[in-house]
């Protein structure tokens, strides 16, 4: 018969230590005479005595008598669980008292027990077994260390993730001192509070996805999920999709059942931009979720409950959309619990230039470049300059100013695109035609405030909404053409 290997640990550590705790000197000296070659034996006659070993000594395996004098061997097996609990435990039983057994088993969580007299290949199989469910032992608990170790730092980097969005999508990220967009923050504050449904409608660029994260961020729902959909970028049938989801089978190319966006969002908060390009089918099933908060998913007879808060979005007047038809009405009041509008960046321009100055650090710091600022003859173009792609097409210059940008400390004009550096405002009064002044101050700013105000009276159709566009009263309107010499004739359209 083969000679029985015993089992090995790495070639630099020590052979594995068995404790024996037996009253026969004789057991004692049989077991070590079997074991001895290849692992470290401790022993004892008494079950004090085998857990003095214990106390200093890296034991891997327990080996004791069933019945001894004194503590027995079931009591002192008990006793070893509670000092050493990794370490395996097998019994020697020299008759069938199997209440005795089933005891030990359950008590002192044996793993196996040997019957005397023992076959010694039978032995040292039944000891290299355990010693491998010893080291099995072992090594999960360092895979589950390691794993708690690698749950704690994934949750803390979850908490400084969700730290940095929260910041990054804050209030304080949007950039508005304007009368305009104050009146914005207001409602922003009010309405993060709630679960209302939002519509935030604005031009293109106006940065109706920044208002949406910001007022998740802010309100009740901040430790659930967000998620957004353009609804313009899909057709209807994978729009219908990719909101409600589907099961395997619903359509060619539906190889699994897939989760829609509502049921991942549930418990958070969806954003639906572009709502004015769906069509009526879609608005439908839309108008469904708002009324009963139930989804079915395409291929399926089930509805699931979902709760999701929604905000929606559009470049369109859905108002009147919805009064010629093109857009379902009732899911237009629906959507339209509360609606913030972004005003343009034509209706906010003294915003213009904390504008850039932000979207400069923010380009320096992607772009590893240190432009301090900008001439005022350039922060003149931004302020003039019509931004029909509104803060975002501001922010697109600014990144290829900077990306174009070589030594220079400041913007100037000459660094501008061709289009903004002849910007000239819309409409132009008696004198608004002529360029900036930019050696003079006083001059400079004359000329800005002419151009402003000649624009927020055409715009707006009357001196009175004209002034509270600009943030002023009335009187101080009519004060301030009169010194700037505009007549009635020079703001009529």
């Amino acid at each position: 018969m083969a000679e029985i290997e015993g089992a090995r640990r790495e070639s630099n550590a020590q052979p594995y230590a068995i404790l024996v705790v037996d009253d026969e000197e004789a057991i004692l000296e049989s077991l070590e005479l079997t074991l001895g070659t290849e692992y470290r034996i401790f022993t004892a006659t008494t079950g004090e005595a085998g857990l003095e070993i214990l106390a200093r000594e890296e034991v891997a395996l327990v080996i004791a008598d069933q019945v001894m004098p004194g503590m027995s061997g079931v009591e002192f097996l008990e006793r070893v669980v509670e000092k050493n609990p990794r370490s395996i435990r097998m019994m020697l039983t020299g008759y069938a008292d199997m209440s005795a057994v089933v005891r030990a088993i359950n008590e002192g969580r044996i793993y196996r027990y040997i019957q005397k007299p023992w076959e010694p290949d039978e032995l040292r199989v039944n000891v290299k077994r355990a010693l491998e469910a010893y080291e099995l032992i072992g090594e999960n608990a360092q895979l589950a260390a390691a794993l708690a170790e690698a749950n704690e730092q994934l949750r803390a980097e979850n908490r400084y993730l969700r730290r940095e969005v929260e910041r990054r999508y804050s209030f304080e990220e949007i950039i508005g001192e304007s009368n305009a967009m104050q009146r914005v923050f207001e409602v922003m504050e009010k309405v993060a509070e709630t679960d209302a449904t939002v519509l935030v409608s604005g031009e293109t660029g106006t940065g109706k996805d920044l208002v949406a994260r910001a007022i998740h961020y802010a309100g009740p729902r901040t430790e659930r999920r967000f998620v957004a959909q353009n609804c313009g970028a899909l057709p209807d049938t994978l729009l219908e999709s990719e909101l409600f989801g589907h099961k395997r089978g619903a359509f060619t190319g539906a190889h699994a059942d897939k989760k829609g966006l509502f049921e991942i969002a549930d418990g958070g908060t969806i954003f639906l931009d572009e709502i004015g390009e769906t069509e009526p089918g879609m608005q439908v099933r839309l108008l469904r979720v708002l009324q009963d908060g139930e989804i079915r998913p395409l291929g399926s007879s089930e509805t699931r409950k979902v709760d999701v808060r929604i905000i929606a979005a559009t470049n369109r007047d859905l108002h009147k959309e919805a009064e010629e038809g093109r857009f379902r009405e009732d899911l237009y009041y629906r959507l339209r619990v509360v609606e913030i509008r972004i005003p343009s960046l034509r209706e906010r321009r003294q915003d213009i230039p904390a504008l850039a100055h932000h979207f400069l650090d923010k380009a320096n710091q992607r772009m590893g470049r240190s432009i301090k600022g900008f001439t005022n003859a350039a922060v003149d173009r931004f302020v003039a300059y019509h931004w029909s792609g509104n803060v975002r097409e501001l922010e697109n210059e600014i990144e290829r100013t900077v990306a174009l940008a070589g030594g220079e400390e400041l913007v100037g004009v000459d660094m501008l695109s061709e289009h903004i550096r002849g910007a000239q405002p819309e409409g132009s009064a008696a004198d608004s035609s002529e360029p900036i002044v930019e050696w003079n101050m006083n001059a400079a700013v004359d000329t800005l405030k002419r151009r402003l105000i000649v624009e927020a009276i055409r715009e707006s159709g009357s001196k009175t909404r004209a002034a509270e566009r600009l943030g002023i009263p009335r009187q101080s309107l009519q004060k301030m053409m009169k010194r700037l010499g505009l007549t009635d004739d020079d703001v009529s359209a």
